[in-house]
């Protein structure tokens, strides 16, 4: 998902500054199992005064206090609220972190954070009013907004900074981590002495891939009218990696904000002190070694943020525990699990062409669909796929569903959460991507990672309307499933390749792993900041 700039400019009002909340997010919630390699977190309680007290307040003063701003998507603020309780369970007692959200985006992280409390894990919530920009109460994320009031989400991230800088004013914190659309806690940053980080929920494969097709912009305007052009991906490690103009993200290809701010974005990113990003080497080699010589004066590897044996129903919203029991009577690797992430809009002749495919394949199967959607499936379609496929409305706990036995394959858009879950889990992924850069994730599942492959190679693909084809036909997604879940070469190849990279994201994550050692350095460096003052910065080149 795209969130580096707002995608529109129409008028809104100036959203509230100042008045902010300290809380411990404290939902009267079941009792969740804990597992003992997972991120645990605790409750602080909120005085009169507004200061928060946590288990022990001993040396509360010298603990390092971290604030973590995340945009406005469940893609974003989710990891972002994982790497915040990892780094505080990393250093019990030497770091405190701090999550600034709005009101119904805390009440989404609350259960992660109310989950282990009783660790004495410093994590906080600090809430701040959500821009007006003329949504309805309680919206607040780009999930739960109409598909045709998404801007109004992305003028929010813009209106929101005056809050933001107001509020890391007043609490001065000793490092900020903010998402990729808010450049302008480099700024604050750099005027507080304090380091300011990039966070990318987003790999450094597609990160990289963008960032050198940009630099070739003009090219690709100028070739994108003769359709089915393909262009080359320049200086990128590795094997070659193509890509037909259709599929690239919108900015490559035509003037729109992000790409005007492109530039500005990546010039803040390159000045501060370093980027934080949702992955692990082993993963994207040799493109994290690039990235980290390119891409950022620091960089820390630090995912799979999100991993099964930490995984909660709860993460993220409330979500359809039932279906977890479904999974439990079907066979070991047999159901096709489907989603295509919070934010993607089917139209409703695609949704039941897909509805269609799935039937027809034969194969069990798992659906999470939008809670607004309408008109998905043709009618008596439930009835004719009852037992045998299982529909969730609005949000599914898809780290522990890719955990389950019983899950076989991911039908995924290729947002980069369900490619870490996927790979994290050992779950081979058929690709279906939608917009921006889940067309070039698809190249790293399925040209270099090799747990994957496509659904559909029969038409024109991408994100702007009059260049794809207006649906994927039902009877190539049914061919697609059903092969797809047959034994043959091609499955146990993306099985091997798939439970590979399982196995290498449970080392990186465990104690000595990369991911492991790089949450570690980044908080040595956070410490040592603080200690002697931040080094000579890069002037900012806005």
């Amino acid at each position: 998902m795209h969130l580096y700039g707002s995608i529109g400019h129409r008028s809104a009002s100036q959203g509230q500054t100042g008045a902010e909340t300290l809380d411990a997010a404290r939902p009267s919630l079941p009792p969740v199992a804990l597992h003992a390699e997972c991120p645990a977190v605790s409750m602080v309680t909120t005085r009169d005064d507004g200061d928060t007290a946590t288990a022990s307040d001993a040396g509360a003063g010298r603990r390092l206090r971290v604030f973590f701003l995340p945009s406005f998507a469940r893609g974003h603020l989710i990891p972002q609220t994982d790497l915040a309780c990892l780094m505080a369970a990393a250093r019990p007692g030497e770091v405190e972190a701090t999550m600034v959200v709005t009101p119904a985006n805390a009440a989404l992280i609350a259960p992660t954070v109310a989950r282990a409390a009783a660790a004495g894990h410093a994590v906080r919530v600090l809430r701040h009013p959500f821009p007006d920009v003329g949504l309805g109460d309680g919206v607040e994320c780009l999930a739960t907004a109409p598909a045709q009031d998404a801007w109004r989400v992305y003028r929010a991230m813009e209106l929101v900074q005056t809050s933001h800088e107001s509020l890391l004013r007043e609490h001065r914190p000793d490092a900020i981590v903010s998402d990729v659309p808010f450049w302008w806690t480099t700024v604050v940053a750099a005027e507080l002495g304090v380091p300011r980080l990039t966070f990318h929920p987003v790999g450094v494969f597609p990160q990289l891939a963008m960032n050198n097709l940009f630099k070739m912009r003009a090219d690709i305007i100028r070739m994108s009218s003769a359709p089915g052009t393909v262009v080359s991906v320049p200086s990128l490690p590795g094997k070659e990696i193509t890509i037909p103009v259709s599929e690239l993200p919108s900015f490559l290809v035509q003037d729109d904000h992000l790409s005007k701010s492109w530039e500005q974005i990546k010039a803040f990113q390159l000045a501060g002190f370093g980027v934080i990003v949702n992955t692990f080497v082993d993963l994207e080699l040799p493109y994290c070694e690039e990235f980290s010589r390119v891409d950022a004066r620091r960089a820390y590897f630090v995912g799979p943020l999100a991993q099964p044996s930490c995984s909660t129903v709860h993460r993220g919203g409330d979500s359809d525990v039932d279906c977890l029991s479904w999974l439990s009577t079907k066979p070991s690797r047999s159901v096709v699990f489907v989603c295509f992430g919070s934010w993607a809009h089917f139209s409703a002749t695609q949704s039941r062409e897909l509805a269609l495919g799935l039937e027809a394949s034969n194969q069990p199967f798992l659906w999470v669909v939008r809670s607004d959607a309408s008109q998905w499936a043709p009618e008596g379609w439930e009835q004719r796929v009852a037992g045998r496929g299982m529909v969730v409305r609005g949000w599914a706990p898809q780290v522990a569903v890719l955990g389950h036995p019983s899950v076989g394959a991911f039908l995924t858009h290729c947002g980069w959460n369900s490619v870490l879950e996927a790979a994290s889990a050992g779950v081979p992924v058929l690709t279906w991507p939608l917009v921006f850069e889940q067309f070039i994730n698809e190249r790293l599942v399925t040209g270099v990672a090799a747990f994957g492959a496509r659904v559909w190679e029969g038409g024109t693909r991408g994100e702007r309307a009059g260049e794809a084809e207006t649906a994927v036909p039902a009877v190539a997604i049914a061919r697609a499933v059903a092969g797809f879940m047959e034994r043959g070469a091609q499955r146990d190849g993306v099985e091997a390749s798939a439970r590979d990279l399982a196995g290498r994201a449970r080392a990186a994550v465990g104690e000595n792993g990369s991911s492991w050692r790089d949450i570690h350095r980044l908080i040595d460096d956070l410490v040592q900041a603080r200690a002697s003052g931040l080094p000579e910065e890069r002037p900012i080149k806005a």
